[in-house]
């Protein structure tokens, strides 16, 4: 009896240390960029590949995420104050944000292309057809400072991906510089005959979650954790669930 009263309390005390030792990782993302972070229109949820491959990290090194919507432009500036600790937002590595904040190793391979009106098609066939040229994109993308180099263009920024497609429906725009992977979804989603994604792909890089310059610790966390999913075949099945099979490239 003296036995399993201790060993019940000893399994308690593992369990009570293991709680405490779990934490709370909130994460800062902006849901309006479909498939990586968006808002289920029947639940109202955020969900999408990002979402789902944070959450399985956190799970993996034994932590819980907590996902916080905001604008993208505020993600770093919130990941620089300490309002959230990790950025997950289709988040371009760049150098100019890595002398802002830290990278985990990369999750994702990305492009970005021209989307144009399809009576256009024969008209804005490369980047430099938008010369002079009003361009769409999202405040503080990748998207946007490439279309800030382009001579002569006026580059209209909005807060929302989705925006910027309605403002090019409306005429508002010639084009809207914008993810790869983000325009074939939306194309998918919305069977949109009006405008069509010119192929080149400009500026391939890659993903990775954002944290604080000073948050190594956390870094390294996330890092093990991405590893973990990776050789567990955790980020496969997500990958395919949001983005269908995988290229030969993305299973490097």
């Amino acid at each position: 009896m003296k036995k399993l009263l201790l060993s019940v309390l000893l399994g308690s005390a593992i369990a009570a240390s293991s709680a405490a030792s779990a934490a709370t990782i909130l994460v800062g993302t902006d849901a309006g960029l479909a498939p990586f972070e968006f808002k289920d229109p029947k639940t109202n949820e955020i969900v999408g590949f990002d979402i789902d491959l944070i959450t399985a990290i956190a799970k993996a090194v034994g932590d819980e995420a907590k996902i916080q919507n905001m604008q993208f432009a505020g993600l770093i500036p919130a990941l620089q104050s300490n309002m959230v600790d990790v950025g997950a937002a289709a988040i371009t590595i760049t150098p100019e944000r890595q002398k802002q904040v830290l990278f985990t190793d990369p999750y994702y391979d990305v492009g970005l292309v021209m989307v144009i009106q399809k009576k256009n098609e024969d008209k804005f066939k490369t980047l430099k057809d938008m010369e002079g040229k009003r361009i769409c994109a999202q405040i503080g993308s990748t998207g946007s400072i490439l279309a800030s180099t382009v001579k002569g263009a006026t580059v209209a920024n909005f807060d929302q991906i989705g925006e910027a497609f309605m403002e090019l429906k409306m005429n508002g725009c010639d084009s809207v510089m914008v993810d790869k992977t983000v325009t074939l979804y939306y194309l998918t989603k919305h069977n949109d005959k009006d405008i069509l994604m010119v192929p080149h792909v400009y500026n391939p890089k890659q993903n990775g979650f954002a944290v604080a310059k000073n948050n190594k610790a956390l870094l390294d966390k996330l890092n093990k954790g991405l590893k973990i999913i990776k050789e567990n075949g955790e980020y496969d099945k997500i990958y395919e669930k949001w983005l269908g099979k995988k290229p030969d490239a993305q299973q490097k």
